[in-house]
């Protein structure tokens, strides 16, 4: 997770920390990569979703000093659940530094409301600063409801931007510009980039590279190299701090709750009573069933240290409504996650109460299984004792 630099005058790049959350209430985007693949985008979760996760992770000690809206579409897209969420979260937090993350469509005009809603940061998804290379960076920009023409929609794009800057900055907004880096598109603009976010107000830079995915199509640019990298960040920090990021992808430990993603760290984990997740797959090699599909249960934890597969248990017979999650809920009584392809909403609320988070995730178990103990805890068995 990243914190958060406080201050425009003594800005501080993003970190990795427990100080920040994740709220992702935004539903519909401005706009789609070339590159993204073919992956579902996820669900929204609603604002009062959302709170009721903030209250069970205050609940469980966590004292976060940053909550960011980012996902899983634009927050400006479809403004008023941001709102509605801010709200929520300043109710809850009065202390925590607000922020979203967006393209910047619409951020110039919401920047006053965005200001008085208690927001105090702003990371911009910059990464042109003209729109023909827009044009060829995504598949369709909508900045409304209606379809747009590519090239008149990128122009836009970098039109709003540029206007986004210096009025967020001037409701008292901190701008982050992040920078997705492209090599053969617009790493030959970091520079252009650099001085024009500099010159509209920005405080920092952020240089992310690009991973392309194992879905990726096949004119799919490559991943730039760390020496690339590190003299881009060169280039551009004399004009703005500049700092880099690891690259975004299917990779990253994040998991989707059901409804929105869920940064893993300070979020989701194992306790004294809970030791255990609970996956629900057919073939025990992925997460590959609804919850209301599931007959069994494959139950992960340490066991003399690493973390693998410790039994299966036969999940509770259909059509015995609610009363069949509460079963499911002391079947696993000894599990403080279950993580399926998709749950519906009454037994994600039914074991909440049970004190069990329902995860939905994609993928194989073994990558669920870790990012969810924290990275590097499997054991090497417990892939293969599940299959």
């Amino acid at each position: 997770m990243k914190e958060i630099g406080l201050t425009s005058e003594t800005p501080s790049p993003p970190q990795e920390g427990l100080g920040r959350i994740g709220l992702t209430v935004a539903p519909r985007a401005f706009a789609r990569s070339k590159f993204a693949g073919d992956a579902k985008p996820a669900q929204a979760m609603l604002p009062r979703d959302a709170a009721a996760w903030l209250d069970a992770e205050l609940a469980r000690g966590a004292r976060p000093n940053a909550v960011d809206i980012d996902g899983p579409g634009d927050p400006l897209a479809d403004p008023e659940p941001v709102f509605e969420t801010l709200r929520l979260v300043r109710e809850r937090l009065p202390q925590a530094v607000l922020g979203l993350t967006t393209l910047g469509i619409g951020a110039a005009g919401a920047a006053a409301k965005l200001a008085g809603a208690g927001l105090s940061r702003v990371e911009l998804l910059m990464d042109a600063v003209d729109g023909e290379t827009y044009a060829r960076l995504f598949a369709w920009i909508r900045p409304g409801v209606k379809n747009m023409a590519l090239g008149a929609a990128a122009a836009l794009l970098a039109d709003e931007q540029a206007k986004a800057v210096p009025a967020l900055v001037k409701a008292g907004i901190e701008v982050t510009v992040t920078v997705t880096v492209y090599p053969g598109i617009n790493d030959g603009q970091i520079e252009d980039i650099a001085e024009k976010a500099a010159a509209l107000g920005a405080a920092w830079m952020i240089l992310r590279p690009f991973a392309p995915g194992e879905d990726a199509p096949d004119d799919a640019p490559r991943a730039p190299v760390d020496e690339e990298m590190a003299a881009l960040q060169e280039t551009a920090g004399r004009s703005l701090p500049c700092s880099l990021a690891a690259a975004k992808d299917g990779r990253n430990k994040t998991i989707r709750a059901t409804g929105g993603l869920v940064p893993l760290t300070g979020a989701v984990g194992p306790t004294a009573e809970r030791p255990n997740v609970a996956v629900c797959s057919l073939g025990g090699m992925d997460v590959d069933q609804h919850l209301g599909h599931a007959c069994q249960y494959l139950i992960y934890g340490p066991k003399h240290g690493p973390v693998e597969l410790l039994e299966v248990r036969s999940a509770p017979e259909p059509g015995a409504g609610s009363d069949r999650w509460e079963e499911g809920a002391t079947t696993l009584h000894d599990c403080f996650a279950l993580v399926a392809q998709s749950a519906g909403e009454s037994p994600r609320k039914i074991f909440g109460r049970r004190g069990i988070r329902v995860l939905s995730a994609d993928g194989s178990i073994d990558g669920v299984v870790d990012a969810l103990f924290g990275g590097g805890k499997k054991g090497k068995g417990g892939k293969s004792r599940a299959s």
